[in-house]
């Protein structure tokens, strides 16, 4: 009789226990789901990071590029010969070896000063399914290039997650700095920048506390960081976190389960910010996503 009553008592449990987790987490499966079909979406996009196939940075003078190998900017697709960058002391020039064949701003131009990707609006030069632009990082300047029918891109067939778990939305205080700290950021091409942090989020995991220095972003915290996780079940330069600025009591919430891969997960080609040297957490971050396989 009473091994009966045990197992009645065990089955009721797991029923009321799995039946208060779907109440509890239907609606926040919801939206991190919602979360990630927004961040698949983006990836697909024709100009994702996942269409970029080239970087070359410029020396100073005439940069001739093309397909052919005796360019100094050797493309992995187009013509032979397609035309020069020159750069100078001020500016960037583009000029096209034959008249009409790369459109300018979607206009036909044979030779345009470039504008680069830090003016937010960089001059974008694309011939056939190439698209290819001005970038400048720490005083380099370089032509990045995207191909709408990139490998990557076509043979993309998704991201892969740890479970979504409701622990790894942890509530936070943010502790300002006065003045903002100084914080240096390196990145994945061996230069650095120094940015200003206005604060750190300070959380607890496991009764430990840790924090994190945050970048603004609008109205939100950029977070980049490594835990150890990094280099195993996730992408070894660390992930990337938006977080919602906190209220006037300095609170927010961290939610782990949106953490997400930088674009040099993806691609060599990108420019990606390393995490700096404070948010390295000793703590294994088993929320987000993973590694791209």
């Amino acid at each position: 009789m009473l091994k009966k009553l045990l197992i009645l008592i065990f089955f009721a449990y797991i029923f009321t226990a799995c039946g208060s987790e779907i109440k509890i987490d239907t609606e926040y499966k919801s939206q991190i789901e919602s979360w990630k079909e927004t961040r698949i979406n983006n990836l697909t996009k024709p100009d994702s990071w996942l269409s970029l196939t080239g970087l070359f940075w410029l020396e100073m003078g005439d940069n001739s590029f093309g397909t052919d190998k005796s360019n100094d900017l050797v493309f992995p697709k187009g013509l032979p010969y397609m035309g020069t960058f020159t750069l100078n002391d001020t500016a960037v020039i583009f000029r096209q070896k034959e008249a009409g064949l790369i459109t300018v701003d979607e206009e036909i131009r044979n030779e345009q000063i470039l504008k680069s990707d830090l003016t937010g609006e960089p001059t974008l030069l694309k011939y056939a399914s190439l698209t290819f632009y001005l970038i400048e990082r720490d005083g380099k300047m370089g032509i990045r290039v995207k191909d709408s029918e990139s490998e990557v891109l076509r043979n993309f067939d998704g991201l892969t997650y740890f479970p979504i778990d409701p622990s790894w939305r942890i509530e936070a205080n943010f502790e300002p700095y006065d003045p903002p700290k100084k914080i240096i950021i390196p990145n994945i091409i061996g230069t650095a920048t120094e940015e200003e942090s206005p604060g750190k989020l300070v959380f607890t995991k496991n009764e430990e506390k840790y924090f994190l220095d945050v970048l603004p972003a609008g109205e939100n915290y950029f977070i980049i960081f490594a835990d150890k996780t990094s280099g195993e079940e996730t992408y070894g330069a660390g992930r990337f976190l938006y977080v919602t600025a906190a209220d006037s009591s300095g609170k927010t919430i961290i939610d782990f389960n949106k953490a997400y891969n930088p674009p040099c997960a993806f691609t060599k080609y990108a420019t990606c910010p390393l995490p700096p040297k404070d948010n390295y957490l000793k703590l294994a971050v088993e929320a987000g996503e993973k590694k791209f396989h």
